[in-house]
């Protein structure tokens, strides 16, 4: 579980000591890039229709703070109900008003897996991946596959900002942190991946799907897992170059590609391998997967819920609740109230699109 023992420093990783100045002083990219339709229809945020002026917004957090007790009801009808350009602006304003950052408030306020939970969601999108990737490579080991998920799962403008969110915070590139905590075989494919941007388009050449699906059930057939144009392919190629040579994969050789990367099901790297292509084609599996560990495993793994929340409410969290539905005969909101409480459980169902704003 989630704690904080001193409310100097918040510690947005149990294992990971984290100074509340790691938060305050990310640079902030200058733009926020616009969503497009697919996405906005995709998320589960509910803002209203009419919401009040980020100044009151502002004020009423401000309410929220004050006196013996907390109300972390209004905390979460506020900042549960604002997208990723309303938050920035609650931030920034809050800051002009009363000379103190909110996330400083916040985490002076809140403890625990809620504490987590808001600050993460109050973080820009950039600073969030930045913040989650730079955890992963320090807790890393072969089962980790948090790097992989951001790397495959974000755009490559989205991408390219949160590498740029990790230059301002650590003074240094995400790729020299990534390459110096993995070795062998998963140095050879998370480098890659996390330096990736990816061409978006839609545009797939069909004589190359079919010599590239060739040559990756070659290289398969004679497991040559690590091999250089495996890994090429993965890394460079679009995802619907990607989706394009996998199909005829499945066609010409008949089966799934990630069928025949099960030969040794406790090797790490033949499983990071197969996530990989689950995130570039089809990431709603993917984070399904993720959020079944994570609630039906003995004991929550509030880590992997809350990361999969609020990354991804704003995003496709529609696709993955049907997803999860289809999975599991259960509604995602109905598994997160049983396996979570208190206003943990009020954030996340909020997030996911649970009851009105």
């Amino acid at each position: 579980m989630f704690s904080l023992a001193i409310k100097s420093t918040i510690s947005l990783d149990t294992s990971l000591p984290f100074s509340f100045s790691s938060l305050y002083f990310f640079t902030q990219p200058n733009k926020t890039p616009r969503k497009n339709s697919v996405t906005q229809k995709m998320s589960t945020l509910i803002v209203p229709a009419t919401i009040p002026s980020v100044s009151e917004d502002c004020e009423q957090l401000r309410k929220a703070f004050e006196g013996w007790g907390t109300n972390e009801k209004l905390i979460i009808s506020i900042l549960g109900h604002r997208n990723a350009a309303q938050r920035k602006l609650i931030r920034q304003t809050y800051a002009e008003t009363y000379g103190e950052d909110l996330l400083k408030a916040l985490d002076k306020e809140l403890t625990h897996d809620f504490e987590r939970a808001v600050l993460l969601w109050a973080l820009e999108p950039a600073e969030r991946d930045a913040l989650l990737a730079n955890e992963a490579t320090k807790r890393w080991t072969s089962s980790n596959q948090v790097l992989m998920e951001i790397a495959c799962t974000r755009s490559s403008h989205d991408l390219l900002l949160a590498r740029q969110a990790y230059h301002a915070r650590y003074k240094k590139s995400l790729e020299e942190d990534v390459a110096y905590h993995t070795t062998g075989d998963f140095r050879k494919l998370l480098v890659p991946l996390v330096s990736a941007y990816r061409y978006e388009g839609d545009e797939v050449n069909m004589t190359l799907a079919k010599s590239e699906a060739k040559l990756l059930h070659e290289k398969i057939s004679n497991k040559a897992y690590n091999d250089e144009d495996l890994i090429r392919i993965l890394t460079t190629r679009s995802k619907a170059q990607i989706n394009a040579t996998l199909n005829h994969y499945k066609n010409e050789f008949k089966n799934d590609i990630e069928k025949d990367l099960e030969a040794d099901p406790k090797d790490e790297f033949l499983s990071i391998l197969r996530a990989t292509i689950k995130c570039l084609t089809r990431s709603e599996e993917y984070f399904e997967k993720v959020l079944r560990l994570a609630i039906n495993k003995q004991g929550t793994d509030e880590g992997a819920l809350t990361r999969v929340v609020t990354t991804r409410a704003e995003i496709d969290m529609k696709i993955i609740k049907d997803e999860y539905h289809k999975r599991n005969s259960v509604p995602l909101d109905h598994a997160i109230a049983k396996d979570t409480h208190g206003d943990y459980e009020d954030l996340l169902l909020a997030l996911i699109g649970h009851g009105d704003a």
